[in-house]
This record gives C-alpha cells, structure tokens and sequence, in this order.
C-alpha cells in the first residue's frame, strides 16, 4: 500500500515538471517575438466610384482632378478613371 501511494506521488511530481517546464519554454517563446501595433484608422470611408466599393480614406489612393478628390482601391481603378477622363475630353 505505501508503494502504490508512493508511485502515485512520484507520477504527480512528473506532471507537475513537465508542466513546469512546458510553460517556462512557452513563457520564452512569446517573450521573443514582439507584436506590431495595429494600424489606427481615422473611421472615414470612401468610395471608389469606378468598382463601387468602400474603403477607409488612409488606404485610398488619392487623385486630384480638376480641384476635386478622388479615391480608389487600386492603381488600376486609377487609371481606368484617368482614362475615362482623358476620353471625355472634347
């Protein structure tokens, strides 16, 4: 009866360590890499009028045409505005 009592302490000391020692490396682990921040967004959207989608404003691309702003997505929906602009043109 000891030795059943005594082989069930011993086992919990195993767990208990090997427990020990899996927090202590995952304690490093995370102490080794660093987290960015994440981006702060001012919250304003804005459309892309060529895909008609909405974006937050300080992701956009930006283009001034003829005193105005105009925001896309990409640089292709960029060009394809400035195009457009270029075509309407008499």
């Amino acid at each position: 009866m000891i030795y059943g009592l005594l082989r069930i302490l011993l086992y919990g000391l195993i767990v208990y360590f090997a427990f020990k020692i899996i927090r202590f490396f995952q304690a490093i682990n995370k102490g080794g890499r660093a987290i960015p921040p994440a981006k702060k967004h001012s919250g304003i959207m804005v459309k892309d009028n060529i895909c008609n989608t909405y974006l937050p404003k300080d992701e956009a691309i930006k283009e001034i045409h003829q005193g105005k702003e105009y925001f896309f997505c990409s640089d292709k929906c960029r060009k394809k505005f400035l195009q457009a602009k270029k075509d309407d043109r008499p």
